[in-house]
Parts: structure tokens; sequence; C-alpha cells
């Protein structure tokens, strides 16, 4: 079991920025721009169960406004899977959980994404539970 580090601020206040994105993209018709913000939110919560939670679940709700049968089946096994995943830190790194690529399947992570992970512990560590992650 991996250990985690608690969720620092840098990364916290980076995925609700991602997650927002995507919610403005999807509001404009820019579906891939939305999945590419979700995805890249996606890498960046998995070490912690209710961010990654959270991210699936958004996820979901792209997913069923877009009546995408396959995205909603994959997204809500994802769901299931994420909080285990993310506890016992068996969660394949880098993956950016859509329901196109393997639930199980590790993936480069993208240099920012990887040089925010590196970087966040030098900050001061945020409760998992803070406004941005309602």
């Amino acid at each position: 079991m991996r250990r985690r580090p608690p969720l620092h601020d840098v990364v916290r206040v980076r995925i609700a920025e991602l997650v927002e994105s995507a919610a403005r993209a999807h509001v404009i018709g820019d579906q891939a721009t939305a999945w590419r913000q979700l995805e890249d939110a996606h890498v960046l919560s998995q070490p912690w169960v209710r961010p990654h939670l959270r991210v699936h679940a958004h996820m979901l709700g792209f997913a069923l406004r877009q009546r995408d049968i396959r995205e909603i089946a994959g997204q809500v096994g994802r769901l299931l899977l994420a909080g285990p995943g993310s506890v016992t830190g068996r969660y394949p790194i880098g993956n950016t959980g859509r329901s196109r690529v393997s639930a199980f399947a590790a993936m480069p992570i993208r240099d920012d994404l990887a040089d925010l992970l590196s970087t966040a512990p030098s900050a001061p560590p945020s409760d998992e539970t803070g406004p941005a992650n309602s």
C-alpha cells in the first residue's frame, strides 16, 4: 500500500480550477476541452479519496448530459473502484479516468501535472474537506 501525502492546497485548488474550467467548456459546447480538463483533474486527484470520487462524479454527470451509455457505465464502475483504490494506493497512476481506457492501465503523467504533484508536498497541507472540494 502506497502512503499518500496530505492533500495540499496547490493540488486542491488546481483540481477545483480544472473542474470549473470543464464545466465552462461544456456550457459553450466544447466537449473535447471539457473532457481533457476532467482527465487532468482525475490524474491529480487519484491519491485522495474524496477528490478522486468527486472527479468521477463530475465525469458521470458529463456522460449523463451527453447520453453516452459507454461512458456512463464506465463511470459507475469507476465510482465503485475509486475510493478503495485511493485508500489502498492501488490505482493506475496517470490513468485519465475515462471509459475508453482500461480502469487498470497506468499511463504516463504529463510533465506539468507531474511537476505539480512533485512540488505539492512543500506547500502547506489542506484538509480534504475544504470548500473547494465540496
